[in-house]
């Protein structure tokens, strides 16, 4: 097998992670018929059959974003005889950002930067060439524009030996954190950078440079590369696939249009 390219990640309390611990371990009864979004001064609600939802640390679940409610709503209402968590990813986003993000912003956002600081997307293979080519055709793009767009031009290295980035690509990028004040944005940028490894990747698809369908790719070339080697294991395909729905939500948030 080839030498993986990923560096470790670097460490993190992932305050997010902390919040969801809160939601229950296994699925409950469907206590509900209705579930839906109300407006509430000034901002869209959970609702119920009528009553206002709220998060594990007794928040009310609401968002200034209609649409992005709407799609917490569509969670709800799927459920069938039992709620699964499993399956409402946009839900404990909101229950992260509401709970957790939004009392750790600032950590939150250093939590990002470290990743930043050895993103996925600056470490690369040495051969075969056929994987170097790959990941330089999905990678590079996203770097140029992080130089252009944020002024962030990070070093590129081959291997997996920590390299320290310039102080003023990391700066650059701080800076670009700092324009996201909403816990939601803020949670799901964390969601992203940590599943894919990369704060570029999750920047570029909050900022509309890249589909989140092209960053989740991007973020598995290297994964790819070894299935077509040495075949699909099943189980690592579903966890996958499970990490895929999340990332999906947390990429909605930027997608969702203020009121």
């Amino acid at each position: 097998m080839s030498e993986p390219s990923r560096p470790a990640s670097p460490p993190s309390k992932d305050p997010m992670r902390a919040a969801q611990a809160n939601m229950r371990p296994e699925p409950v009864r469907r206590f509900y018929k209705i579930a839906e979004v109300v407006e509430d001064n000034g901002r869209f609600a959970l609702s119920l059959d009528g009553r206002r939802a709220r998060t594990p640390g007794r928040n009310p679940l609401a968002h200034v974003s209609r649409a992005l409610m709407t799609g917490v709503a569509e969670e709800w209402a799927r459920q069938r005889d039992t709620i699964d968590p499993a399956d409402m990813p946009l839900t404990r986003l909101m229950n992260s950002a509401i709970d957790g993000v939004a009392h750790t912003m600032a950590e939150t956002r250093a939590d990002i930067l470290r990743y930043a600081g050895a993103d996925f997307l600056c470490y690369r293979a040495e051969a075969p060439d056929t994987l170097v080519a790959r990941q330089a055709h999905a990678f590079d793009p996203v770097l140029r524009w992080a130089a252009a767009s944020l002024g962030a031009r990070l070093d590129v290295t081959a291997g997996i030996v920590h390299v320290a980035q310039p102080q003023a690509a990391l700066a650059a990028i701080a800076a670009a954190l700092d324009a996201y004040d909403d816990p939601a944005a803020l949670a799901a940028l964390s969601v992203m950078t940590t599943l894919t490894g990369s704060a570029l990747l999750a920047l570029a698809v909050a900022r509309g440079f890249l589909k989140p369908e092209a960053a989740w790719r991007a973020a598995h070339i290297d994964e790819d590369f070894e299935i077509e080697r040495w075949g699909v294991d099943p189980e690592a395909m579903a966890r996958r696939e499970a990490r895929g729905h999340e990332f999906e939500a947390a990429a909605t948030v930027f997608g969702s249009p203020e009121a």
